[in-house]
């Protein structure tokens, strides 16, 4: 898939609204499956149902549909195939059969925790579908496996039908993400207010945000072809700045003087200005796909901090190098340089 897509309205709403989606996959390819075994008349017909639900259920990006679905196929296939030969060893012996079941859900047991943890539980599902079959009864046995696997085909297809994917799902994120932290850095410095705001809560949902956003690191990696280094950067650099932020907005409202030497600093509110439009620009590249407007913000906020190291050594704050206007001003500069990473590496992701 192309990263510098544009991103519809459509998409948008829709992958805002994925829970709704996704439970409207699941039930419409429940109501078909009904359908095809009840027009059919598939014998053991409860379990390609039961199969679909058990196989739907996880969120599956495009980035994960190919690879579980292999996952899928095989689990299926080899706990099919333990099933039948336990019902085998059932006609020459119970225990023998019941060691075969024992080895097997051990088997099962240990690769659940290992790196195909769906494939394993699949191993497990249908080897108890299978080995529940009236005693020596092979045929019942064949139909139970035969309508696992037609049930996790049938979700397959399912699912590939207007997937979910993980890289835009991403990128309408990161874009919410940067929107807060917008909305978090104008109430944390404005200028109209005359007592500190209590931003402890979006503060927190925010990094709590950027925590969740990294089970898409892996599928968007797999979609794209990008590195997941870069994510990887993308992640460990808005953690960062969370942190900035909140430390800056402490440095900001530590004293009633030091506030209003700041507000009356012409170049630490242009800072501000320029860091709310860097902000604003990286929100829309991240919907529209062009990087180009958010870098030619970095050249402008690397201007700006320029002008803030000079101000750290004019000599009318020589007297206040241990007071909090120092400590905003170098975060003010950290800041600026976190975001202009952010907005490289958003770059980079959008111009693979």
């Amino acid at each position: 898939m192309r990263p510098d897509k544009t991103l519809t309205p459509f998409e948008v709403r829709i992958y805002r609204h994925y829970r709704i989606v996704h439970g409207v996959r699941i039930a419409l390819a429940f109501i078909l499956t009904f359908l095809i075994v009840r027009l059919v008349q598939v014998p053991e017909g409860t379990w390609p149902l039961i199969t679909l639900v058990v196989v739907m259920g996880p969120i599956s990006f495009w980035g994960n549909v190919v690879p579980r679905a292999f996952e899928r196929i095989g689990g299926t296939i080899l706990g099919a195939a333990l099933g039948l030969v336990a019902l085998r060893l059932e006609l020459f012996s119970l225990p023998l059969m019941l060691i075969w079941c024992a080895l097997a859900m051990f088997l099962c047991g240990y690769l659940t925790l290992g790196k195909r943890p769906y494939q394993a539980l699949l191993i497990g599902i249908t080897l108890s579908v299978v080995v529940g079959s009236p005693s020596g009864d092979m045929e019942v046995a064949l139909w139970r496996s035969g309508d696992v696997i037609f049930g996790s085909l049938l979700a397959m297809l399912f699912t590939s039908v207007l997937p979910q994917r993980a890289f835009i799902h991403w990128r309408i994120q990161m874009a919410k993400l940067i929107g807060d932290f917008n909305r978090i850095y104008q109430a944390g410095f404005s200028p109209n207010l005359v007592e500190r705001p209590r931003l402890d809560k979006p503060l927190q949902k925010v990094l709590s945000d950027v925590v969740k956003m990294r089970a898409l690191i892996t599928p968007a990696s797999k979609e794209t072809h990008i590195q997941k280094g870069i994510y990887e950067a993308i992640q460990t650099t808005s953690r960062n700045m969370v942190c900035t932020l909140e430390m800056q907005i402490n440095a900001y409202w530590a004293s009633r003087e030091s506030h209003f030497l700041m507000i009356n600093a012409r170049t630490l509110r242009d800072v501000q200005l320029m860091t709310q439009r860097t902000f604003e620009a990286l929100s829309q590249a991240l919907h529209e796909g062009n990087p180009s407007p958010a870098l030619a913000n970095n050249e402008k906020l690397a201007e700006i901090v320029q002008e803030l190291r000079t101000l750290m050594r004019d000599e009318q704050y020589g007297e206040l190098v241990e007071t909090s206007i120092h400590g905003y001003v170098w975060l003010s500069m950290e800041l600026a340089r976190q975001l202009e990473r952010l907005s490289q590496l958003i770059c980079r992701a959008l111009r693979k």
